[in-house]
């Protein structure tokens, strides 16, 4: 009767954990970029629900955002101006520049993250595999076969800028690898999927880390 009694009041009363995830701090930045060319801002959170607003001025990169934060997890808010008069180049390269920044900020020192992640992202006859390493040490190996230029008026070229410019400010290792496919625009949405869940992985709080640095050198 006892043992009874005290599971009734076990149910009927508030659970409290006191978990050092409970503990954790808001992992959220704001990061805004002003140049000759671009006004860009981003703000995120790596602790989201995959709310994004996205407004460039470029269509498909607006696409290509919001599989990154539905994918990843992660809340976006996107803004930008820039000299499309000209081309999508700058624009596109400052979104990445600005997002990597963003990135670099809310993870902060790196505590407590899995560190590592990777994906295999299928879309149709598309198949890409995403290995990537918040490592602290900037990196991209880009094995993208995109066959035509454009995807509706986005230039397929600018999909390698953005993943450098991204790369070279989250301090990221980003490997991307094109197992098949042969539709542009599956190729490249495939790649941001794959990159948006290998990063969910590698962002999330290892609860066995304790808010260690993931690494046997102590800094990232």
């Amino acid at each position: 009767m006892q043992v009874s009694d005290n599971l009734t009041q076990l149910e009927s009363g508030p659970i409290i954990l006191n978990t050092q995830e409970s503990k954790l701090k808001a992992r959220t930045a704001s990061v805004r970029r002003t140049t000759g060319e671009t006004d860009v801002q981003v703000s995120l959170n790596l602790d989201g629900t995959g709310i994004c607003t996205a407004n460039t001025g470029i269509p498909f990169l607006d696409h290509m955002l919001h599989q990154i934060s539905s994918h990843g997890l992660i809340d976006l808010e996107v803004q930008a101006k820039g000299d499309l008069e000209i081309d999508d180049h700058h624009t596109n390269e400052d979104v990445g520049i600005t997002l990597g920044q963003a990135l670099a900020k809310a993870l902060s020192d790196r505590k407590g993250i899995f560190r590592f992640g990777n994906f295999l992202a299928p879309l149709d006859e598309a198949l890409i595999l995403v290995s990537l390493d918040f490592s602290g040490r900037p990196h991209l190996s880009y094995g993208l076969e995109i066959p035509t230029q454009r995807v509706g008026t986005y230039d397929t070229q600018l999909v390698r800028e953005f993943f450098v410019a991204l790369v070279n400010h989250s301090q990221l290792t980003l490997h991307i690898r094109q197992l098949d496919g042969i539709n542009s625009h599956h190729i490249i949405e495939a790649t941001f999927k794959a990159f948006a869940r290998a990063m969910r992985m590698a962002v999330e709080i290892d609860p066995r880390r304790a808010g260690m640095i993931p690494s046997s050198k102590g800094v990232l």
